[in-house]
């Protein structure tokens, strides 16, 4: 099968959705299927080898200036292709990850548009090359916020067009009014054009179902899954005092500060000698947030105790969590999957999360973690607290957890079933082509 896949790039950091894209159609050409993993915005930047197409379609720098202004809607593909460079995209790149996406809500709804916004001369160019260049028999597109292009590609192509959803609701619910407004009306109006939509859970299928105003029965669920090779068992470190990891974007979002809250409650407790151990992507937005959150570490006395690595690549990754007993990332929000939980239970350390979104369907699929009320400071010491006096536990849930990702939660696993998705729809084409032959 020829498979196209429209990623999104996420500028400068390793993005979760980047890494489920790669891994996923990876996997998907390790099955024998011909994929091109089409970047849009900025290059994929994964923590993993690289499968993703060189060209650029949907330029972030070009996707802006024709958002503003006329002028570089009209321009000749030959300059406009200039504003792809690599160089202006880093630039745009560094300067997003300041950008409140509370903002945003213009440009967006200008995507999503598609053939009717000011981005239709670039959907044309992917269009063209896809029905030149690829001819795929299915596209997939990562996330409804790219619906705009489904409508242009199954006039042109006459191919199915699958929408993945991966957590877009987070930056649709941060727009501000009443761009917000028109942007759900707008996603709404475009959800016919897709085929079918791939979720990563249950929750998040039903969830996406409500807010774009479709029937469940056009939601398909393929469980999140990873790259499983180079995990394996939590180092063994005699006299290593008892440690607590972060693996996700620092921000509020992911809840480090409710993290800290709970520290700060552990260390107070007579006896306890806990680390925490923090590692990801630390935008400029959210420099002040992290700021906060160390001052209030080092005015408890606690700086020593706490290590921040930034952000890490795959290899480190696996070591900093292999350094840990437990992985707790209490999101405030209803995760969409949780990429770093099957991180964590890969190498066999366990989860503490928060009860909410799709973590809890994550939890019971590996039996691997403690599930904790999302609001609840005393809850998540209590949690914390017994895993870290309890080391048989702890191993007994690491166990489980590795035991479940291994066998359920793998890349080729998510392939798989994404391909059998993808063969509901294509099979009844082919038949039909067959019987017109």
């Amino acid at each position: 099968m020829r498979i196209a896949y429209l990623a999104a790039g996420a500028g400068g950091m390793y993005c979760g959705s980047c890494i489920h894209d790669n891994a996923a159609a990876a996997a998907l050409q390790q099955l024998g299927h011909e994929v091109a993993l089409l970047p849009t915005y900025t290059p994929l930047r994964t923590d993993e080898e690289g499968v993703s197409d060189p060209q650029l379609f949907y330029g972030a720098v070009g996707v802006y200036l024709r958002h503003r202004s006329g002028f570089f809607r009209r321009l000749p593909r030959p300059l406009a292709r200039l504003l792809d460079r690599r160089g202006l995209i880093r630039w745009a790149a560094r300067v997003g990850g300041a950008t409140d996406p509370a903002g945003l809500g213009g440009l967006t709804l200008d995507v999503l548009r598609g053939e009717r916004g000011a981005q239709s001369a670039e959907l044309d160019r992917l269009v063209e090359w896809l029905a030149a260049s690829f001819r795929p028999d299915v596209v997939q597109i990562t996330n409804s916020l790219l619906l705009g292009l489904a409508r242009r590609i199954k006039e042109r192509l006459g191919v199915p067009v699958i929408v993945g959803l991966q957590g877009e609701d987070l930056f649709i619910e941060q727009l501000a009014e009443p761009a917000r407004g028109l942007v759900v009306a707008e996603l709404r109006a475009r959800a016919a054009d897709a085929d079918l939509f791939l979720a990563p859970s249950r929750y998040y299928a039903r969830h996406m179902a409500g807010l774009l105003g479709q029937d469940p029965s056009r939601m398909r669920v393929v469980p999140l899954g990873i790259r499983l090779d180079g995990h394996g068992e939590p180092a063994v470190e005699p006299g290593r005092p008892p440690t607590i990891g972060y693996l996700a974007r620092v921000c509020p979002e992911k809840g480090l500060h409710r993290l800290v809250d709970a520290f700060l409650g552990l260390a107070a407790m007579p006896g306890s000698e806990a680390r925490l151990r923090v590692a990801g992507y630390l935008g400029a937005r959210d420099r002040d947030y992290w700021q906060a959150q160390h001052r209030r570490l080092a005015e408890a006395g606690l700086g020593a105790r706490v290590d921040f690595l930034g952000e890490i690549g795959r290899d480190e990754k696996i070591r900093f969590l292999r350094s840990l007993d437990v992985l707790c990332v209490p999101s405030t929000y209803r995760e969409a999957k949780g990429l770093y939980a099957l991180e964590a239970l890969a190498n066999g350390v366990p989860v503490v999360l928060p009860d909410h979104g799709s973590l809890p369907e994550l939890v019971a699929d590996t039996g691997g973690g403690v599930l904790v009320p999302p609001d609840s400071t005393a809850e998540l010491v209590a949690a914390l607290r017994r895993l870290l006096d309890d080391p048989e536990e702890r191993r007994r849930l690491g166990r489980q957890g590795r035991q479940g990702v291994h066998a359920r939660r793998g890349a080729a696993a998510m392939a798989r079933a994404t391909a059998e998705v993808y063969h509901e729809l294509v099979a009844p084409l082919s038949r039909k082509a067959e019987r017109s032959a």
